[in-house]
């Protein structure tokens, strides 16, 4: 019975298919935030990239959030530096359209929040362009060599860390969502695809040699109650180029 969490899954959710209605992504959209606000992500930002922006003690900070959905933690991140009077900016990046829109509509209040659309493969940006990426819920949504371009990507924007924020392919986490957890949920993308998400998940160690692989610096994977893993690794441009040659030669 346990032998399915060993390795990760790679059948393809339906948000990844696109075989859902403009009325269940607009659900989904909805009901994700409050899933994600019940189960932490917005508290493991806060202990994570922004217990850094208080330490370091910076007055300013700019935030790029890879494949950020609907912009959730680009507000938690606003609104926490209007709290403790720092400047901030922040993109969220997203290839669909429709979330993309999202981000804009939902951050009404909060001028200094933008959205690109584009490719996480391929980031529009300059090298060094923010002081911070980050994802969240993102990475497990790609193959292995996908998720190192990724990675590679996000260093290459970053002036200070990376942060990647994602589930831990763990059975309690899957038998509880597939029990309790649905009991909660109505829209039916999440009640699908949550099961198949965590099964695409990762372990610590795999999270490690993807980061080695990519290779990133300082990199470190914690866990985050309930159920996340957060890779964090300092931001080093002189290594971009590292992770398309380890990816070709892998293909070769």
């Amino acid at each position: 019975m346990l032998d399915k969490f060993r390795w990760r899954h790679y059948e393809l959710e339906n948000i990844d298919r696109g075989s859902y209605t403009a009325e269940e992504y607009e659900g989904c959209i909805t009901e994700l935030q409050l899933v994600n606000e019940w189960l932490g992500d917005a508290r493991t930002l806060k202990r994570t990239l922004l217990r850094d922006v208080r330490e370091n003690q910076l007055h300013s900070f700019s935030v790029l959030d890879v494949g950020a959905g609907s912009g959730e933690l680009l507000r938690v991140a606003a609104a926490w530096a209007h709290q403790n009077n720092c400047d901030f900016r922040g993109v969220g990046l997203e290839l669909n359209k429709r979330s993309a829109e999202a981000i804009n509509e939902e951050s009404a209040d909060f001028p200094q929040i933008s959205s690109v659309r584009s490719d996480a493969r391929c980031l529009p940006f300059a090298d060094n362009a923010f002081d911070y990426v980050i994802c969240s819920l993102f990475t497990h949504h790609f193959v292995e060599r996908e998720i190192i371009l990724i990675l590679g990507e996000m260093s290459r924007v970053a002036r200070r860390r990376i942060y990647v924020i994602d589930l831990h392919r763990h059975p309690i986490a899957y038998y509880f969502y597939t029990t309790i957890g649905k009991l909660f949920l109505h829209n039916r993308l999440l009640r699908e695809d949550g099961a198949l998400s965590i099964l695409r998940s990762f372990k610590r160690r795999e999270l490690r040699q993807l980061a080695e692989e990519a290779g990133l610096r300082d990199a470190k994977v914690s866990r985050s109650f309930p159920y996340r893993l957060v890779l964090s690794a300092q931001a080093d441009p002189a290594l971009n180029n590292e992770p398309l040659k380890k990816v070709e030669e892998r293909a070769a």
